[in-house]
């Protein structure tokens, strides 16, 4: 990874400009064309640098309610109910633990009526019901991104 690189994700992680042609603007920024900007982007996603381009948006202030959820799922049943909970539209992501709790997954709804629903139905579709509601009472994580 060389200087331009690294200028690049910088810009990508902290001022990527909400304009028709982004990428063109981040390549004036770092001396280069729009068409080295994209390249460069796709090496960096092809190398794993880049995991997904996108904003992202405080929830509580737009009213959305979300948890992070852990569960006590009996190994047997683990492949059916993360594909269960994946197929559900307010589930960001899940991912397993090497704990009691050995599935953990993150949602997200218009409400907290909504949410709690969505928790209902995993259970109902699951037969899982030991499921943890761990709803943030304060934020600690404000920025993770990374000065290159």
């Amino acid at each position: 990874m060389d200087a331009i690189d690294k200028k690049l994700l910088n810009l990508l992680q902290k001022e990527f400009p909400l304009e028709e042609e982004p990428f063109r603007l981040i390549g004036e920024r770092c001396g280069i064309s729009e068409e080295e900007t994209l390249a460069r982007v796709q090496k960096l996603k092809d190398r794993g640098i880049i995991r997904r381009i996108g904003a992202v948006f405080d929830g509580k202030k737009l009213g959305r309610a979300s948890t992070l959820c852990a569960a006590r799922v009996p190994e047997g049943q683990i492949r059916s109910f993360v594909r269960i909970v994946s197929a559900e539209k307010g589930v960001t992501h899940n991912y397993r633990r090497a704990h009691e709790y050995n599935i953990w997954f993150t949602a997200t709804a218009a409400s907290a009526e909504e949410l709690e629903a969505l928790l209902s139905d995993v259970k109902k579709k699951t037969g899982v019901t030991d499921i943890l509601d761990l709803r943030a009472v304060r934020t600690f994580k404000i920025d993770a991104s990374f000065d290159l």
